[in-house]
């Protein structure tokens, strides 16, 4: 067949989503990715319904530490949201159709803003270790060597076969987020920049950090912007955050390592800080709501 066959038909995404409407009353506005280390934030949920990856037709499974595999139907402040609490990476040896499966079963739930956090190492010299950086654009490096969750066969009950990408990142969503940090007293540690996706699992080399400072690249990491494509291509809104749990190395005289142990040790220490910040998110998950 084609390299880039589609492995999912209309009727496989559809049979997740009844196999899920009918398990649960909740009907999501709003739906929650969350990355290494930070699927803490499905425990602030109440009235929880829990699914394991492995329970839910055709859903694929997670292999990574810090991501647990559990899909969560609750409410924040009210509001029903669901949160992935693990995502699929390209590294794990998933194909881009199987890493962006949820993101369409969401849209067939009748879930409209999607919000997708991730950790990441910081390119942008002004940033610090546990800042949190919005989203305001991506470069798709995937995406430049072939391997775009589009390509394929395009199923126009999703969306159009070529969808812009210039507005990826809402605007009122990020003055929203903007708007409540400042409300909260955490101001002072958010960002807004460009996220860079490369397919790891390699973390990069200097001479690769200094190619994505040229690029305009302000924080690197491997996942995200599959999950954005797709969600942009059936209509979503997207809400985008990355925790900066290290800086990348430029220098070659450096004795700094990036791994992985590092990145969760980060992600604990941002998520008791946030953990302070229920409110912060609640009441933007409220607004998002409206």
């Amino acid at each position: 067949g084609f390299p880039n066959e589609i492995l999912y038909q209309y009727e496989d995404y559809k049979e997740t989503a009844d196999w899920i409407l009918a398990q649960t009353n909740q009907r999501p506005k709003v739906a929650i990715i969350c990355g290494s280390g930070l699927g803490g934030l499905a425990d602030l949920l109440e009235d929880k319904t829990v699914f394991p990856y492995e329970s839910i037709p055709r859903f694929p499974t997670s292999t990574v530490q810090g991501h647990a595999g559990k899909l969560v139907f609750g409410k924040l402040q009210g509001r029903e949201c669901v949160c992935m609490q693990g995502r699929f990476h390209f590294y794990e040896g998933y194909d881009m159709h199987t890493v962006t499966y949820p993101v369409r079963v969401f849209s067939l739930l009748g879930v409209e803003t999607l919000i997708v956090t991730n950790a990441a190492g910081g390119v942008n010299e002004a940033y610090s270790v546990a800042d949190i950086m919005l989203i305001k654009d991506h470069i798709n490096m995937p995406g430049f060597a072939g391997q775009n969750p589009l390509c394929g066969h395009n199923d126009e009950r999703f969306g159009v076969r070529f969808p812009c990408m210039s507005d990826a990142y809402d605007r009122r969503l990020r003055d929203l987020a903007k708007q409540t940090a400042a409300e909260q007293g955490c101001g002072s540690f958010l960002q807004e920049g460009v996220y860079c996706m490369l397919a790891g699992p390699t973390y990069e080399t200097i001479a690769e950090c200094r190619f994505l400072q040229t690029l305009g690249a302000d924080a690197v990491g491997m996942s995200t912007v599959p999950e954005v494509v797709v969600a942009r291509h059936c209509g979503l809104r997207v809400l985008g955050l990355s925790l900066i749990t290290n800086k990348v190395v430029t220098d070659y005289d450096s004795e700094e390592k990036a791994n992985h142990e590092e990145v969760l040790q980060t992600t604990k220490r941002r998520a008791r800080d946030l953990q302070r910040l229920p409110p912060s998110k609640s009441l933007l998950m409220s607004r998002i709501s409206y």
